[in-house]
């Protein structure tokens, strides 16, 4: 059974992408369930891929339900669309649309075509991440929920010995009590 690896960019950031395995045999939405797994979305809003070529111009869309609006062709369904019937060359491309009114955008390509299954990897899987993800709903810090323990162990509100504010004639001018800022201190 062959075994397709995808790298999924993230469209706004190209060094931002995920690459995941899964079976050719494999529906369309488990590959939908398993971009939004890598990058850490949830599975509330409608989504759509569309075949692509080399320019990533859309072609034959691929959707979850037949959307009301006009189309060109009708839809092919992606519970009922395997992926390797819509693979046509060694590099097939798709876009892939999350979110109709946020309107995220990943490119979807075909990075490798394996023959040999790995009995340790359930299929669809994420085999690799790279970058940032976005947050979904808002911003996601660097650290996440750890950075309050690291604030907390450190202090890092205070200033500390060594960390000093310059006027604007380039001189430090200190943070202490020792003087403000802007004031002239007497000699």
């Amino acid at each position: 059974m062959a075994i397709l690896k995808f790298r999924i960019y993230f469209e706004e950031d190209e060094s931002v992408y995920r690459d995941v395995a899964i079976r050719h045999t494999q529906s369309f939405k488990e590959l939908h369930e398993i971009i939004l797994k890598a990058y850490e979305f949830d599975n509330k809003h409608k989504a759509t891929f569309f075949r692509s070529n080399d320019h990533w111009l859309r072609g034959r869309e691929i959707s979850i339900e037949k959307y009301d609006k006009e189309y060109k062709a009708e839809p092919l369904i992606m519970e009922e669309t395997s992926i390797g019937s819509e693979i046509r060359d060694p590099n097939q491309r798709f876009i892939y649309l999350y979110d109709f009114n946020k309107n995220w955008s990943f490119l979807v390509e075909l990075i490798n075509v394996s023959k040999e299954e790995n009995p340790k990897i359930s299929y669809p899987a994420v085999v690799r991440t790279e970058g940032i993800a976005p947050s979904q709903y808002g911003t996601k810090g660097l650290l996440g929920e750890k950075f309050a323990d690291i604030e907390e162990k450190y202090d890092l509100t205070q200033v500390g010995e060594g960390f000093a504010e310059k006027n604007e004639e380039g001189e430090d001018v200190g943070t202490g009590e020792e003087g403000i800022a802007g004031e002239e201190e007497e000699v």
